[in-house]
């Protein structure tokens, strides 16, 4: 694994509202750990509601990771645009996060531990 780079599963349960909704709950989410930035937990799209959640044509390239998606969340109050993304065919060194998606805590999205 990438030396700076840390990934473990996270404690607990966590969840990801928006628009009222729980977007996302896992107690099977994983937390990566990358130099000073803050820890990210990546939840897998099982534990998911993915008929909410659409690929948007926005992408980004991380060396350490490989190409990242973006996904809009559909509510009923609009659209939030790139709220998550995902390594769809991550690095070999960060493999475990494969089929997990990733949130921005927004004013908009909440992401927390229960």
């Amino acid at each position: 694994m990438t030396d700076h780079i840390k990934i473990r599963p996270a404690a607990g349960t966590w969840t990801v509202r928006a628009a009222g909704a729980i977007l996302a709950e896992s107690a099977n989410a994983l937390e990566l750990s990358e130099d000073d930035y803050p820890d990210v937990i990546y939840f897998p799209r099982g534990d998911s509601a993915m008929a909410f959640i659409d690929a948007s044509d926005r992408t980004s390239f991380c060396p350490h990771k490989g190409d990242a998606r973006y996904f809009s969340i559909e509510a009923k109050s609009g659209t939030i645009a790139d709220a998550a993304w995902s390594y769809e065919d991550p690095k070999p060194q960060v493999a475990e996060i494969k089929d997990h998606l990733a949130f921005f805590a927004s004013d908009k999205v909440t992401i927390e531990q229960i």
